[in-house]
């Protein structure tokens, strides 16, 4: 990006200036460096990748044009496939890290810890937040706040992406690519152990239990192999999109509607209008949108492209193992897009 474009970026922030002022949906600008402010947003912007618009065939295509011509997904809440006409946007090659969601947290002033993250959550929740290139974890309210604090310091239309533009951006511009590999397939290597005693073969475009476990070794952490790894930890999907069926589930804008497939606009769908469906499983609450998976598994699958999970927006349900609900956000994560036709990085 030229120095031009960083001095515009620095333009922008003082144009938006001013301690505490109210700019883009209750969002507060930031007291911090605009110089540093100003780099932030480049790197931000510099990850964006432009998707260009147009037509698909959304939801399970398993059954019709699939290799193997059976279905992706037994839940019907990937059904019926549908067509959907998308505008031009820009999305985030990678989920948001770690060190960007704690530059966001400190130039706002925000805790690290929300009140919630405790008990069965709070060991993996420190440990998965102090590694950089780690995915941040974060429940949807905060993902929100994310994608809008950033259209707030940039000027630019940041939000969270609709359920439409993900599955679009994962399936590369929604061909028919079952998981969003650099190939849409899984490949691993073909051993069956190994000397060290993690076992397994090693994941060559998407993660095995056996890299997971390594990866724990390698950081001297005492915990179990459903853990997190970078985000740029193996090649993008041929759109240029990184790790979106795996490595954690990503929140999207809409709110879940099991049926939404048999009534949505063919022109950018953006969701229900209103809050739908909620259930004992979300602890009684509204439920928002979830795609991709948090572990998923060459030799066992899980991440298809296609399949669609549900979450009450702050993250708490109902718990099997406890006689309270719990705050769990080690599993999820989020990306940002630019709604704008027009490309973003022109880099």
């Amino acid at each position: 990006m030229t120095r031009n474009l960083n001095l515009k970026l620095l333009m922008v922030v003082a144009v938006l200036g001013g301690c505490g002022q109210e700019v883009q949906s209750g969002v507060a600008v930031p007291q911090v460096d605009p110089e540093k402010l100003a780099v932030f947003i480049e790197n931000v912007i510099d990850r964006q990748v432009y998707v260009e618009g147009g037509k698909y065939l959304m939801g399970d295509f398993g059954a019709d044009y699939g290799s193997e011509k059976i279905q992706y997904d037994a839940n019907i809440n990937s059904k019926p496939l549908h067509e959907v006409e998308l505008t031009s946007f820009s999305m985030s090659k990678f989920k948001v890290t770690n060190e960007e969601y704690q530059f966001y947290l400190m130039a706002n002033q925000l805790p690290l810890v929300h009140v919630g993250d405790e008990g069965v959550d709070y060991k993996y929740f420190m440990l998965m937040r102090s590694e950089k290139k780690l995915p941040a974890h974060v429940d949807w309210y905060e993902a929100e706040q994310y994608c809008s604090w950033l259209g707030a310091v940039s000027g630019l239309p940041f939000s969270l992406p609709t359920e439409a533009q993900w599955e679009y951006a994962a399936r590369s511009r929604g061909q028919f690519l079952a998981v969003a590999t650099d190939d849409g397939t899984y490949k691993i290597t073909d051993e069956l152990y190994n000397r060290d005693g993690s076992g397994g073969p090693q994941g060559i475009n998407i993660s095995t239990t056996r890299d997971r476990k390594e990866f724990v070794k390698a950081m001297g952490w005492k915990v179990d192999s459903l853990i997190s790894l970078p985000v740029d930890q193996y090649p993008p999907n041929p759109l240029g999109m990184y790790a979106m069926s795996d490595n954690g589930f990503e929140w999207v804008s809409d709110w879940y509607d099991p049926d939404y497939y048999r009534t949505s606009p063919v022109m950018d769908p953006k969701g229900p209008l209103a809050p739908v469906y909620k259930g004992e499983e979300t602890a009684n609450k509204y439920a928002k949108v979830m795609r991709g998976v948090d572990v998923a598994d060459a030799r066992w699958g899980g991440g298809f492209n296609v399949r669609r999970r549900y979450n009450p927006p702050d993250a708490i349900t109902k718990s099997i193992f406890r006689d309270k609900d719990i705050r769990i956000i080690t599993d999820k994560t989020a990306r940002c897009v630019v709604n704008s036709p027009i490309p973003v990085n022109r880099g």
